[in-house]
């Protein structure tokens, strides 16, 4: 079954025309992953599969249906998206955040019923951040705080996931902790998961399937084998790259090498 399919996708940003007769779908129970070169229209893509972006053209299909045709709060029932940064969100404990997630499941101006809060236990449960249920968000670290954002995207109990760059001013430690969670979500909870990513080897550990962009346009689409490749290093990047295979995993492994010269960087703006 599609969880999503993209047919004809031509959008704007600012006036700008950002991406033109996209093509894509996407797999229910899958992980995805988008990647490509700044301003390529990776977030613009999310945004527009969101509904925070009008098309141009084209349409966005929600599991058959027009996402058009959703209400807002059908809308949050299926699908849930993280953005890059929460920065204007008020200070407040971590469960009342979470809590926010349920608003499209229980009645307008209701309180939270048995159910919400069991489902608020549940998603504390999953991210690992009940022992903080009760503190601030401002007294956590960027981990814990982006474990509680991706906590309160599954209280709403989406069968869809959109994460722009969840790792995004994370130390090391804390990206694959993230990324770990992610896997978990969609292995064990059968959330089918769309990330925007920077990190290619990220993209090749934790995906199952890698959407490349290139000039708002989709350069390429498959298995972290299929697209991550010395040509699409080259020819989307911009570098020179050496491609191993994990010994243990056997996924790809990126090893970038150098920048091309500059006209052949040229070319490939």
């Amino acid at each position: 079954m599609k969880a999503l399919q993209l047919d004809d996708l031509s959008l704007s940003y600012n006036g700008r025309p950002v991406i033109d007769g996209l093509h894509w779908q996407v797999d229910s129970g899958k992980v995805y992953s988008i990647i490509g070169p700044n301003g390529c229209g990776k977030s613009t893509l999310l945004k527009a599969i969101a509904r925070q972006l009008k098309p141009e053209r084209g349409t966005v299909l929600l599991e058959g249906k027009q996402i058009a045709g959703f209400t807002p709060r059908e809308q949050a029932r299926e699908l849930a998206m993280l953005l890059q940064s929460q920065d204007k969100v008020p200070d407040m404990t971590v469960r009342r955040l979470i809590g926010y997630g349920r608003f499209p499941h229980k009645p307008v101006w209701g309180a939270m019923r048995r159910e919400d809060e069991a489902i608020v236990d549940w998603a504390l449960d999953v991210t690992g951040t009940q022992p903080f249920a009760g503190r601030k968000l401002s007294a956590l670290s960027g981990g814990e705080r982006q474990r509680v954002w991706i906590a309160m995207a599954l209280a709403q109990k989406p069968r869809v996931l959109l994460l722009d760059e969840p790792t995004t001013y994370l130390d090391v430690s804390h990206q694959l902790e993230i990324m770990e969670l992610v896997t978990d979500i969609n292995r064990l909870h059968g959330v089918t998961v769309v990330m925007v990513l920077h990190d290619i080897n990220h993209a090749a550990a934790f995906s199952d399937e890698i959407a490349v962009m290139r000039a708002g346009a989709l350069y390429a689409s498959g298995t972290p084998e299929q697209t991550i490749t010395r040509a699409t290093l080259s020819d989307v990047f911009g570098v020179e790259a050496r491609i191993e295979k994990d010994p243990l995993s056997g996924r790809p492994v990126c090893l970038i090498t150098g920048r091309l010269g500059r006209e052949k960087r040229r070319n490939v703006q």
